[in-house]
């Protein structure tokens, strides 16, 4: 580190700082004038709390969801116009606002007004369905289109990398927001399904151009003739019609207002200080008073885009009493080139960085920005547009994180930081003595970071950038490195070489010892093994060390290095030097990932010729909230306005996995003068136990904690900043026992609830005499968190006589209802639950909710005050469960031409400290154990292992998608063994119409084959398993694999009292119609389909007939909308009641044939007849005797198939998706648009569980995964390339309402096709590499496991540590 020191005079009048300042910005075109601002509050709260503008969501305070986001526009001065910016409200300041316009959602369109175009599109194209993150998607595209009215496809790929989905997986999102966009040819873009060629991905690298068979430009060959053929079969594509949309006028946006533009330019020059009692914030407007003020608070915070602050200060508890916003001062935004480089103030944001350095690569000499183009390939990846929008390149050096992807590019290239403090200004360029340990850095505590200079390359140099991580997309590096290397004149021997790395350590890494081992060597294939020889022996990492990972992430040192290694060779050899020749079957380990224009075809069937218009039942309806949803006007749980007196709670939680409670000591929260009260279990006035089935749980911890994040107690004040920060006061003190963290120490204790489920047919014995071969394996699944975009809501409101009304984000409100009266000691027909909608659920809010609901509720009854309280993320993920993680055991026995003959199978699940549903969800992965196979010999039996983890909960699929994945692991082992393809085993052994499953059950109406047909067929399936095969044969370091997996899954509660379902329907007097019914709406389109049947039933426009809410007081002793039979059964309810109701009124049609619906209600009524009906459906009931599996325990089955093709690289473990093809039975649509969409959101979600999404436990039991930074579910990048999802015609199902099938779970297996075909290009990389035969790959196929199962000679350099020497991290729970 080279430190030079010049002296400079400071020569300005220091200021005074005193007082407080006003603030003074817009929102949505009003003044916003703030006198006392808190710089510890957020745009978001503010939004949300101080104006009421509840369409910006929270989703998870730390800028990854991206629901939060806004458009923050600035009038610029040197380019004399406004600048928009998409920004995360959860992170910015209220303070960084000034002189600043803010336009939120509710800003552009209402449904009151016109809505926006973009508004318009998102819900005509059914890209929104829980809604919860559809303001957040509309703003970032409406600011995309007002920096850009005809933006290309690529910068509709670059605004959404900072926003997540759960509910739609992206493609109707993509589809709808497509339209705003323009082709290569300078056309608007199609609708439904583009699927013309992406010339860019050939040029970029993307796309092989061709040169193999297995290219997907040969894939899309042919298509056109299927469309054409679906058309004659009578099946559809258009879900919409795009020429129905408004068009979209740039000239009638909403203006900048012209005030601002007045007082940017009166109070350009103006320094800005604003304080509360625990922080203050200063804005300089000149480099000498951020000097001064630095000089007198050295322990103050410099911030530009709070990214990093925010963060620390709302989970880390970190406490900044001052703040300092640079972004005023000329020197630290400034950007110039210098004879040396391009000099960047260090406040200049990532953004603008981009741009510049972008404009230099087109402008200068390639030789000159080898360094830029490095800088660049990591910004690509860089967070999110949001956060690259804000965020620093001074702040992403100045926080030090050993994972930095820029700060490597900087080492790696000696970039020249230029330091001041009012003694002068220091030098220095970024080496190995830059950073000095974790998080601290050789600048000192007055000093601040001006500027940085980012060379130009010299002639000889070449500079390359690698980053690898769980998710492409706006993901946290697990290794990211930069290497540079400079050679002599006109030669390849190495004069300069130096590699630098993230990830390997506390700090930025610089392999120094290597690159001096290799000055002086040729480029060749000995210095490649010197070179990995040196970095395996220098770049180690303590096998205990945070991150885990250890083998993988020092195999990635050596994989990138040998990318790197390639790609110079080959510009070696482009120079026209005589060096080793790069194999054509190596030179896709060069290639630079570029994304992809995504393509989709969606078929369904059109509804019969001559169905009447008005009848919607079959048709693709839109979302009856869609509209709502995208201009922000839909209201949540924690939307509903703040009532007089209200309070906030904040829950207490364990820190400790298994303890017994000594004391806990209130004595400091209760201090705070805005605490109210400290509720703990002694302040339950009923009972303390509580429980889904069995009361197993308390409300309170009493004695004892069983997990971390046992809820103890809750804090109650008046704001949620106080309750939150009086509940870090409260002090537990513990004394530890015993704990059981994973399934293997569950195994080990003995640690099982009862009973142990069985399921048993067949003479398992005899079964395995007949085979001629014998398998035996293992395979573990991880569990996978639900991630909502809306966390855990409660609102209480105590009524009088005792009564209490809760509004709460549950799928489960006569739960809530029945324990919430439980723990307050009072009838449940005092307590009223109401539900409007939920921001997404899957399984998560089925019985969790009450681990919130209950402790609200008491604090509003015990204090007479309303109370709220809205879990932050990492909270919710701490307390609420998730999907249980199973380990299986079996053995399976089959002939030789691969017909099995005989299953034994164990499965483990951890269940956590409570049984919950466990026991269900044990239950369905048995019913599932041989997913669609013929199977005459079994056994299943079923442990449900106790552990001090949260409890474990319903998740979409229930148990089914963990019994099947070990039944398809068993099936992939066969064809291994036997050295047949998988597809062939699958089909050999797949049911027959009339067939008994384990349980003995006949399958009827099976449609299975079918859609194994169909999937084959428009997947051309063998014609690609040829292409892939060629690809491989010309490809070492990428391969490609193909599968294609069937489904059947079981439709019914497991319970059978649950199959029954009430519901109300009023008409009013003006024909309006009022439904009510038991199912919650939490995205799945449940009340839009109700609406559809009620529509069908009475014969009357959807316009007619509202869903206001689900609520306790109008349907009573629901059942939990769940197990995908909501339809079902409340469809039936409804019907039920609509025919009482048409009964009532024939009368009056008779009477009068000509009439209207009008003119017989009002008829109806003066002749007082009763216009309500009450509606129920008795399902079908199910068997289980004993503890024994067996019966018809459903009512029918649902069917898909889904063949899926992806691209691995051999030497990170990343993939690709390129290709899936989807066939799915849901009988005769209700709404086919809301079908589509639910088959490929569970897909999507089904790719996150099987492929990306990894809960981190450590051995103590804490969760490490805590929120989007750290736990990655799908973005849009990780959707297929291609995707055709049809559902198939033809199929009506007798056992449902109006012939539909149930849709919500069955289709989440059929991502475990991704799995199977990263499984099958896995096989291929290992076959090259000289190993053959079954492999255990456990789920999630994470980029670590692909790579560690591609074992090559860097795998072999990088041993793991041997299990029992060391402390892991994290554990495989």
């Amino acid at each position: 580190m080279r430190d030079t020191k010049i002296q400079v005079q400071n020569g300005s009048e220091p200021e005074t700082w005193s007082g407080s300042d006003e603030l003074v910005f817009f929102v949505n075109g009003k003044k916003v004038v703030e006198k006392s601002p808190d710089p510890q509050m957020t745009l978001l709260f503010y939004l949300r709390r101080k104006l009421g503008l509840t369409g910006t969501k929270l989703g998870c305070a730390e800028g990854g969801c991206g629901a939060c986001t806004v458009m923050i526009s600035r009038y610029h001065l040197d380019s004399q116009r406004p600048l928009h910016l998409a920004v995360n409200a959860c992170l910015a300041p209220l303070c960084s606002l000034h002189l600043a316009a803010v336009t939120t959602v509710e800003g552009i369109g209402s449904t009151a007004r016109k809505l926006h175009p973009v508004q318009e599109r998102i819900s005509g194209a059914h890209g929104s369905q829980c809604g919860f993150c559809t303001p957040g998607l509309v703003m970032s595209m409406y600011t995309l289109l007002r920096n850009n009215p005809t933006p290309p496809s690529e910068l509709l790929h670059q605004a959404f990398q900072g926003n997540l989905c759960r509910c739609t997986g992206y493609r109707p999102i993509l589809e709808g927001f497509k339209t705003f966009t323009l082709t290569q040819d300078g056309v608007r873009a199609k609708q439904n399904g583009d699927l013309s060629l992406d010339h860019e991905k050939v040029q970029n690298g993307g796309c092989c151009g061709g040169r193999t068979n297995g290219c997907c430009m040969n894939q899309d060959q042919g298509l056109d003739q299927d469309l054409d053929r679906d058309s004659d079969s009578g099946l559809s594509r258009a879900l919409f019609d795009a020429s129905e949309f408004m068009p979209f006028d740039p000239t009638q946006e909403v203006i900048f207002p012209p005030e601002l533009i007045s007082l940017t330019r009166s109070r350009r020059s103006r320094s800005l200080v604003f304080r509360s009692p625990r922080c203050t914030w200063f804005q300089p407007v000149s480099l000498d008073q951020l000097l001064d003020l630095k000089w007198t608070h050295p322990e103050s915070r410099i911030v530009v885009g709070n990214t990093e602050v925010g963060v620390e200060v709302k989970f880390k508890n970190m406490e900044y009493p001052f703040l300092i916003s640079p972004t005023q001062v000329p020197e630290l935004n400034s950007v110039q080139h210098t004879e040396t480089g391009l000099e960047f103030g260090a406040a200049v944001s990532l953004d603008r960085m981009e741009a510049e350095l972008q404009n230099a690569v087109r402008s200068l000499p390639a030789c000159q920005t080898e360094v830029f183009r490095a800088a660049l390939e990591q910004l690509r990846w860089f967070a999110g547009k949001q956060i690259r929008n804000v965020a620093a390149l001074g702040g992403n050096i100045m926080t030090a994180s050993p994972i930095s992807d820029l700060n490597p590019v900087l080492m790696s290239t000696a970039a020249k930081l230029t330091l001041r403090d009012r003694e002068g200004v220091r030098e220095l360029h970024m080496d190995q003595d830059f950073f000095t340990g974790y998080r601290r850095t050789a600048v000192r505590p007055a000093e601040v970071l001006v500027s940085v200079t980012l060379p130009y390359s010299r002639q000889g140099q070449i500079v390359r950038s690698y980053k690898t991580s769980r998710r492409r997309e706006d993901d946290i590096s697990i290794v990211t490195a930069t290497f540079s290397v400079t050679f002599e004149p006109r030669s390849s021997r190495v004069h300069d070489l130096r590699l630098a790395f993230g990830g390997m350590g506390p700090t930025t890494a610089l392999a120094t010892a290597t690159g001096k081992a290799l000055q002086g060597r040729s480029w060749g294939e000995e210095l490649l093994q010197t070179a990995c020889s040196s970095l395996a022996a220098e770049m180690t990492l303590d096998p205990s060390c945070p991150g885990g990972m250890v083998s993988y992430r020092r195999t990635l040192v050596l994989s990138l290095f040998y990318k790197f290694y390639l790609s110079v060779l080959q510009n070696l050899a482009q120079q026209g030097l005589s060096v080793e020749s790069v194999p054509p079957e190596f030179l896709s380990a060069t290639e630079i990932f570029h994304p992809p224009t995504p393509s989709s075809v969606q078929l369904y069937q059109a509804v019969p010729a001559g169905q009447a218009v008005e009848d919607v039942v079959g048709r693709p309806l839109q979302h009856v909230s869609a509209a709502q949803q995208a201009s922000g006007e839909a209201q949540y749980c924690d939307d509903l306005r703040p009532t007089d007196g209200e309070l906030y709670l904040s829950l207490v939680c364990s820190t400790r996995p298994h303890a017994k409670i000594l004391s806990v000591d209130c004595s400091e929260a209760r201090a705070v003068p805005a605490v109210v009260s400290v509720l703990l279990a002694e302040d339950v006035p009923g009972s303390n136990s509580t429980g889904p089935v069995v009361y197993d749980e308390t409300v309170l911890a009493q004695g004892e904690v069983t997990c971390v994040g046992h809820v103890i107690g809750a804090v109650v004040a008046e704001t949620q900043a106080d309750a939150q920060r009086a509940a870090k006061m409260v002090k537990v003190q513990y004394q530890d026992l015993p704990a059981v963290i994973t399934i293997q120490e569950a195994i080990k204790a003995q640690s099982f609830y009862e009973p142990i489920r069985t399921l048993e047919k067949g003479d398992l014995e005899a079964g395995f005499k007949q085979s001629d071969h014998i398998l035996e394996g293992e395979l573990h699944l991880g569990g996978q968190e639900h991630f909502y975009l809306e966390t855990n809501t409660t609102v209480a409101i105590p009524r009088d006589q005792n009564e209490i009304e809760i509004f709460s984000s549950t799928q489960a409100p006569s739960k809530t209802q029945s324990l919430v009266a439980r723990v307050l000691g009072v009838p449940s027909n005092h307590v009223h639950v109401r539900v409007k909608r939920m921001g997404g659920g899957f399984g998560g809010k089925e019985t969790r909710t009450t681990v919130l609901s209950t402790v609200v509720a008491l604090a509003a009854h015990r204090l007479r005050r309303p109370v709220r309280c809205m879990l932050d993320r990492d909270e919710d993920m701490l307390v609420s469960g998730g999907r249980h993680p199973f380990y299986a055991k079996y053995k399976v026995g089959f002939s030789e031409s691969g017909r099995v003959q005989a299953l034994d199978v164990t499965f483990y699940s951890n269940c956590g400290n409570s049984l919950d549903l466990s026991s269900s969800v044990m239950e369905r992965a048995l019913l599932h154990l041989e997913n669609s196979y013929l199977v005459p010999n079994v056994r299943g039996r079923g442990f449900m292992c106790r552990t001090n983890l949260p409890s474990n909960t319903a998740f979409r699929g229930f148990g089914a998608p963990q019994g099947m994945m070990v039944c398809e692991d068993w099936i992939s082992a066969i064809a291994m063994k036997l050295g047949r393809a998988p597809e062939e085993i699958r089909d050999l052994n797949l049911y027959s119409e009339g067939d008994l499953t384990p349980f003995n059950q006949a399958l009827e109406n099976f449609t299975l084959r079918r859609c194994w047909d169909e999937c084959l067929d428009r997947a051309k399936f063998y014609e690609r398993r040829a292409q892939i095969q060629d690809y491989n044969r010309q490809n070492r370091w990428t391969k490609r694999g193909i599968a294609v997996i069937p489904t059947k899954f079981g439709i019914a509660f497991n319970a059978a009292f649950l199959n029954q379902a009430g519901a109300l329907v009023h008409i009013y007097t003006d024909g309006s119609v009022l439904l009510a019914h038991g199912g919650t709406e939490m995205g799945q389109g449940l009340h839009t389909k109700m609406i559809q049947v009620c529509s069908r039933a009475l014969g009357i426009p959807v316009s007619k007939i509202h869903v206001c809410e689900t609520s306790s007081a109008s349907v009573a002793n629901t059942s939990p909308t769940a197990a995908s039979v909501s339809s079902d059964l409340n469809g039936a309810a409804i019907l039920n009641a609509c025919d009482a109701l048409n009964q009532r009124l024939q009368t009056y049609k008779d009477r009068d044939p000509t009439g209207t619906w009008e003119s017989w209600v009002k008829a109806a009524y003066f002749d007082r007849v009763n216009l309500s009906a009450n509606g129920f459906y008795r399902g079908q009931r199910s068997e289980v005797r004993d503890q024994r599996v067996e019966g018809r325990l459903v009512n029918y089955f649902s069917y898909g198939v889904c063949c899926s093709e992806v691209e691995i690289d051999c030497l990170t473990g990343t993939h690709q998706n390129l290709c899936t093809t989807i066939v799915m039975d849901v009988g005769n649509s209700l709404n086919p648009a809301i079908d589509i969409g639910q088959v490929e959101g569970a897909f999507v979600q089904g790719v996150g569980l099987f492929t990306l999404e990894q809960l981190l436990y450590s051995p103590d039991g804490v969760l490490l995964t805590r929120g989007p930074g750290t736990y990655k579910i799908p973005g849009f990048g990780d959707i297929p390339t291609h995707l055709q999802v049809s559902l198939l015609r033809d199929a009506p199902n007798a056992k449902a309402l109006y012939s539909s099938k149930a849709v919500g779970e069955p289709p989440l297996f059929l991502a475990a096709s991704v799995f199977f075909a990263l499984k099958d290009a896995i096989a291929a990389a290992r076959l090259e590499a000289g190993l053959s035969g079954p492999f255990r790959l456990d789920s999630p196929a994470t980029a670590e496991r692909i790579r560690t199962a591609c074992a090559d000679r860097f795998t072999a350099m990088c041993p793991a540590a041997e299990p029992g020497t060391y402390k892991p991290w994290a554990v495989l729970i």
